[in-house]
């Protein structure tokens, strides 16, 4: 192929392809001629062929004009050529492209109007554009004149006006910028005026300025120095904002607000302040600990200051715990105060400026974000409340319990409660919290110093009862508890007359909260000394009388005080600590009654009868002191009441415990059956003994903890001291000892009385049961300890072994009604009379209260009755007319003895009537009598048997009533 492609070169001749690309574009698109066309029209054509053979030919001929057909056609001839097969494809291509010219002529022919029409519009549009040539040279030369006679001046004028604006523009703003340039001097006055809202707003309206000329190359420096300065003032801003935390001022708070307002960080604001908030309670504490164990540590070289603060709390002794606990709450107190009274300033400020936007709404966005800040600010101070206290409790707490408060004295320990409960009521008007930290970390110290404490004054107590010598502590007829200094507490919170400057925080009206009474200066925690009136106590009688008649009733003076043992003249000093107490006008803690008492009775020689005066002793007077001690710590830490309230039941306890066992018991008569001692009392006496008092000699080495434990929590049994004398006939057994004794126990159950609804306040529900038996089991019994303490001196009063002596020596078989009453009857009256004069006797060193004297009485007067009972079943033989002597008798007998008392009905009247009476029965009759009469003893209705019935009923009788007397005291053996 290439070889016949050289040949046609060399020949000169070209593809189809080649010859077309030589021809000009019109002559490639050459319309055929006239006589070209009429002969392809001429020649006879059949469409259907013709298209045939255009579709025939190969679709390559049809794909781009960069295809060679030459090469085509060359390359598709076969190896061996054929002359008669290229002859008939040659006439083949021919008639193809004979077919393809047909066809484009008949195209040519069928446009040629359309091509004609347009060349006359091209021809059209050349002459337009001829004209327009000519009107455009024509206007150059008019505009080249105008530009030579006006343009060029007056346009000058513009030009140099604009350039004299723009100058004056660029003057103004290069001002502007030299007044930027010196704002920074400004600013720093203004920041140390703390004027943070106009430094704010003059560096922002200085930012606003440099952004209007930053495309001067100097602003750009400017901004960044603006920039700086103003996160200088933020930081500024800051410190300004954690200085409200301790001294909350309106005007610095109003600033340091509208700054950020203006900076548009009111959110930021409020989340550092909850932050400032709690590091100044950290640090606040921290100082204060820190400035007292420095100062306790004196020169030594130890770095406190690098210390935890819990560690750092274990190094506050004793004497610095409660001035550092004083001004710790005082410095939490201004830092709850900042924060409180940072909350009323936007709740006084908040709603104003929303009304102010509301009322503007020319900013809608505005107005939303302000309120949405608003509502931010509300909630997060409502939540910071309980967040700001539980820190301030947690820092108490750790104080609290990093010293041992066991060996406090008392007083101290009661003004540390007092200070934490002062806290505790703040915390709950701050955020209503109930404290349950402080409550729990207080509760802990509490309950291990008020055991320590209980178990000292128990001691305290069985060495004031061993020392006892009963003797009467006068005290005024007005004489109340809340006269004492202990239970001054209860007085105030009772009576609204007491000057505000005298009550203390927790009796001020509820409707004035401690942040409303201390807002605008002053703090709730500052120590102030009370004043001698609180601490005054005028309870003791006064000296001389209410009048002359009065005094010629007084009675004999009283020994001087030169036997009172040296001992007991010293005050009191505690064994464990060395300590003496403080010293109260009317604290007599030395058992026996104080020199001065006795000097004043002496000079005064006071009639104890004239008034019903209470009956104490000093000893009831400690235990009362210490009950109110016991009800002021129990008002403080009401968590603690049911162990307070437990220890002041064994106060009771012991002192009725140690009442009984000095003066009330006796086996001898407890076993008369009489029931002197009641059921309840003796319930109430076991119990005593077996949970509280140590009966044993010496502590078991070989015991167990658990017992030794038990044995701790116990008090060794009281002795009587010696020198108090029950032996003696003349004292009537040490009447007058008793007298105080049992007396005042009841004035103690009446005080526990009037305390009980104090005492069931504070109670838990869950604990009252005990409250409610103690007073019903044990506080009610006070008084029927009178009957078995009494009863010992009934028994010894009256020489009942006389009389039933005397009664053996009457003969009873007379055979003539008498006239006369026998002798033993003069005998007893005038032992009743005796013990009716030493009464008296008694009765002018103590007064002696009706319901006592009626006991003492009644005691004697039933002795006396059943000694007569008992000396009529002493008669082997009685006639009738021996039974009415012993009637006669009796009548005698009643008849003075109601002259001398005033006790009606005579007790056991009926005991004896009816034994007398018994003699007069039939045999049917005394067995019908004999089973209803329980109370008297065998040997008395054996002998009705024997020697009223004997005489005229057979034997068989006989053993059949003695038989249902021996049926009836089967069950009491």
């Amino acid at each position: 192929m290439q070889k016949i492609k050289s040949l046609m070169t060399r020949q000169g001749l070209r593809s189809p392809q080649e010859s077309v690309h030589d021809l000009s574009p019109i002559e490639s698109f050459r319309i055929p001629s006239k006589e070209e066309l009429r002969e392809l029209r001429e020649e006879p054509t059949d469409p259907q062929a013709q298209q045939e053979i255009i579709n025939s030919i190969e679709e390559v001929y049809f794909s781009n004009d960069s295809f060679d057909i030459v090469k085509y056609e060359l390359e598709r001839l076969p190896p061996v050529l054929s002359l008669q097969e290229l002859e008939e494809y040659r006439d083949k291509l021919k008639q193809q492209q004979a077919a393809v010219s047909k066809k484009v002529a008949d195209l040519i022919l069928e446009k040629q109007p359309a091509y004609v029409q347009e060349l006359e519009r091209v021809t059209s549009l050349q002459t337009g554009l001829q004209l327009a040539a000519v009107i455009c040279t024509n206007g150059r030369r008019h505009l080249n004149i105008a530009k030579e006679g006006f343009t060029q001046t007056s346009l000058g004028l513009l030009a140099n006006q604009r350039k004299r604006q723009l100058l004056i523009g660029l003057l103004k703003s290069l001002r502007t910028i030299k007044t930027l340039q010196r704002t920074d001097v400004r600013l720093s006055e203004m920041l140390e005026e703390e004027d943070y809202p106009g430094a704010i707003q003059l560096c922002l309206e200085c930012q606003k300025a440099a952004s209007t000329f930053k495309h001067y190359s100097c602003i750009s420096e400017l901004n960044s120095k603006l920039q700086d300065t103003l996160e200088q003032i933020e930081e500024q801003l800051d410190v300004a904002l954690s200085k409200i935390c301790k001294n909350f001022d309106i005007g610095h708070y109003t600033k340091v607000q509208q700054a950020y307002r203006l900076l548009g960080k009111t959110q930021t604001a409020m989340d550092q302040l909850h932050m400032h908030f709690t590091q100044a309670i950290h640090n606040t504490v921290f100082q204060v600990v820190l400035g007292y164990v420095e100062l306790c540590a004196g020169n030594t070289d130890t770095k406190f200051q690098k210390l935890q603060y819990k560690d750092l709390c274990t190094h506050i002794t004793s004497d610095s715990y409660i001035p550092c606990l004083a001004d710790l709450c005082k410095a939490l107190w201004e830092v709850m105060l900042s924060y409180y009274r940072t909350m009323q300033w936007h709740e006084n400020h908040d709603p104003d400026e929303a009304a102010a936007a509301s009322s503007d709404g020319s900013n809608v966005i505005g107005t939303e974000e302000n309120s949405f800040d608003r509502s931010y600010v509300k909630k997060k101070l409502e939540h910071g409340l309980s967040r700001i206290w539980q820190d301030v409790q947690l820092k108490v707490k750790t104080y609290l319990l990093g010293t041992d408060l066991s060996n406090f004295k008392y007083d101290d320990f009661i003004f540390v409660l007092d200070v934490i409960s002062r806290l505790m009521q703040v915390g709950e008007e701050f955020c209503g919290s109930k404290s349950e930290v402080l409550q729990e970390s207080i509760r802990k110290q509490s309950v291990n110093y008020f055991k320590t404490y209980h178990r000292t004054r128990l001691e305290e107590l069985r060495m004031f009862l061993e020392n006892e010598t009963w003797e009467l502590c006068p005290v005024k007829s007005s004489f109340s508890i809340l006269q004492l200094h202990e239970f001054k507490f209860m007085e105030q919170s009772r009576s609204p007359s007491v000057s505000p400057s005298k009550q203390p925080a927790s009796a001020i009206s509820t409707t004035v909260t401690l942040f409303e009474q201390y807002c605008n200066g002053g703090n709730p925690f500052e120590i102030q000394a009370d004043s001698k009136d609180d601490e005054t106590e005028d309870v003791l009688a006064s000296n001389g009388y209410e009048s002359d008649e009065q005094e010629k009733s007084g009675y004999q003076e009283y020994d001087s005080d030169s036997d009172v043992p040296e001992e007991l003249k010293r005050d009191y000093v505690d064994e464990q600590t060395g300590d003496a107490p403080v010293k109260r006008q009317v604290d007599c803690v030395s058992p026996c009654v104080s020199r001065e008492t006795l000097r004043s009775r002496k000079r005064s020689d006071y009639n104890l009868n004239k008034v019903n005066a209470p009956i104490l002793t000093n000893t009831t007077l400690n235990v009362i002191r210490l009950v109110g001690k016991y009800m002021q710590m129990m008002n403080i830490l009401k968590p603690i009441a049911f162990d307070v309230i437990h220890f002041m039941s064994q106060l009771f306890d012991y002192y009725l415990y140690a009442v009984y066992t000095f003066f009330g018991r006796n086996d001898t008569f407890e076993s008369t059956g009489l029931g002197l001692s009641s059921s309840r009392l003796r319930t109430t006496l076991n119990r005593i003994q077996e949970s509280l008092i140590d009966l044993e000699v010496s502590a078991d080495p070989t015991g167990t903890l658990a017992a030794a434990e038990e044995r701790k929590e116990k008090v060794p049994s009281p002795h009587l001291s010696h020198l108090v004398v029950l032996t003696s006939g003349n004292s009537l057994y040490g009447l007058a000892e008793r007298v105080v004794a049992t007396e005042s126990l009841v004035f103690l159950a009446e005080q526990f009385e009037f305390l009980q609804p104090h005492l069931d306040a504070v109670m838990p529900a869950a604990k009252k049961p005990f409250l409610q038996q103690f007073y019903s089991q044990t506080v009610s019994t006070a008084s029927e300890l009178r009957k078995p303490v009494y009863w010992i001196v009934a028994a010894k009063a009256i020489d009942y072994e006389q009389m039933l002596l005397l009664m053996a020596n009457v003969k009873w078989d007379v055979k003539e009604i008498m006239s006369q009453h026998n002798i033993y009857v003069d005998a007893l009256l005038k032992e009743f009379e005796e013990f009716n004069r030493r009464l008296n006797e008694v009765s002018k060193r103590v007064r002696i209260p009706l319901p006592v004297s009626n006991i003492l009485w009644e005691h004697c007067i039933r002795l006396a009755n059943r000694t007569l009972v008992e000396g009529y079943a002493n008669v082997k033989k009685c006639s009738n007319e021996g039974r009415a002597l012993m009637q006669l008798d009796f009548q005698q007998f009643l008849m003075k003895l109601e002259k001398l008392t005033d006790i009606r009905p005579i007790p056991d009247k009926e005991f004896v009537e009816t034994y007398i009476k018994a003699y007069y029965l039939t045999e049917n009759d005394m067995e019908r009598w004999i089973k209803e009469h329980r109370e008297y003893s065998t040997k008395q209705l054996t002998n009705l048997v024997n020697v009223c019935l004997g005489s005229h009923i057979n034997k068989k009788a006989r053993q059949k009533l003695l038989a249902a007397i021996d049926d009836i005291d089967r069950p009491k053996r």
